[in-house]
């Protein structure tokens, strides 16, 4: 077997849930899909053979994309919130790839359609630079970039810019988190699934209010509770002036995509909150950022098709070339 042949293998790799899928031919979306407890699994390799043995029907694999939320130098991977770290080349494959998953989201936006996107405001999606964010774990930023060979994605670490602060109520959260050992507030601090909890947290003490410890899911969940409420109204509004400052960041006039794990669960709740008025804001580039769309991606495995987008386009190049 030689590079490329097919089937490929695509994952997603994060700090809980392995996900895998196969592509069987040029430019398909992924089959065999399955999600994979990372805990049942001592290795990514381990994990990648159980998969192929248990899924894929013992499928040999030419080509592998693997999007890894962790930091990537070269072949090189390690889980931010998973002991699984090593090569890519442990694999066994005679061509295999890491992305950031970010860059995986970012590769996968020309390929979603229809039910794969909810919007959220602004014109019809457009061809052009585009950007994808999203509140997980952490807050992931990523940029994709027509190019003459393709769309090349950009990686980021956006995540960790300051705190995106525009009104009272939320200088005064920042101040608690300031005062509760968080020198420098960045924007992951809060528009992520733990910043959930500590909007939820400051909320209560700057309204002089006792609140039960809940988690991420309880706050979103409680509809009737006033400050999980206005806990998800600011989480709502202060991502939509960071979606903004992304684009005007990568002049993304392509359009602004909204990932993550967090944000599938709320979808009429950040259509109907302050994410997109906040969007458009800026008093210096409200028409600039007007005229361009948002959208939420609800697609059940983006990453994966994200991958094996990528693969399909490096298998272009390589046949060509």
């Amino acid at each position: 077997m030689s590079a490329f042949d097919l089937p490929w293998l695509v994952a997603d790799i994060g700090g809980t849930n392995a996900r895998f899928g196969l592509v069987t031919s040029l430019g398909a979306r992924p089959s065999n899909v399955a999600v994979l407890a990372g805990a049942d699994y001592a290795t990514l390799p381990e994990a990648v053979a159980a998969y192929l043995a248990e899924h894929a029907g013992g499928a040999r694999p030419g080509a592998a994309c693997l999007a890894v939320a962790g930091p990537i130098d070269g072949d090189r991977y390690r889980l931010t919130n998973s002991a699984w770290a090593g090569s890519v080349r442990d694999l066994d494959v005679p061509y295999a790839v890491l992305l950031n998953d970010f860059e995986a989201l970012a590769v996968s936006l020309p390929h979603l359609e229809g039910d794969d996107l909810v919007c959220l405001g602004g014109p019809a999606l457009a061809d052009g630079v585009k950007a994808v964010l999203g509140p997980g774990t952490g807050l992931g930023v990523g940029g994709l970039v027509p190019t003459e060979r393709g769309w090349t994605p950009i990686p980021g670490e956006g995540g960790h810019v300051t705190a995106p602060v525009v009104d009272r109520r939320e200088l005064e959260i920042v101040r608690v988190l300031q005062s509760q050992g968080l020198a420098h507030v960045v924007a992951e601090h809060l528009l992520s699934g733990p910043g959930i909890v500590r909007l939820h947290r400051a909320l209560a003490q700057v309204n002089g209010v006792t609140a039960p410890e809940l988690s991420a899911s309880d706050i979103v969940a409680r509809l009737d509770d006033s400050l999980c409420s206005e806990t998800v109204e600011v989480f709502c509004g202060m991502l939509g002036t960071f979606a903004g400052n992304v684009a005007l960041t990568l002049g993304a006039r392509g359009g602004v995509y909204l990932g993550g794990g967090v944000l599938p669960r709320i979808v009429e709740r950040v259509r109907t909150s302050d994410f997109r008025p906040r969007f458009t804001a800026n008093p210096d580039m409200a028409d600039y950022l007007s005229a361009i769309g948002t959208a939420l991606i609800v697609a059940p495995q983006p990453a994966l098709t994200g991958a094996a987008a990528w693969l399909s386009q490096r298998a272009r190049t390589e046949l060509v070339g």
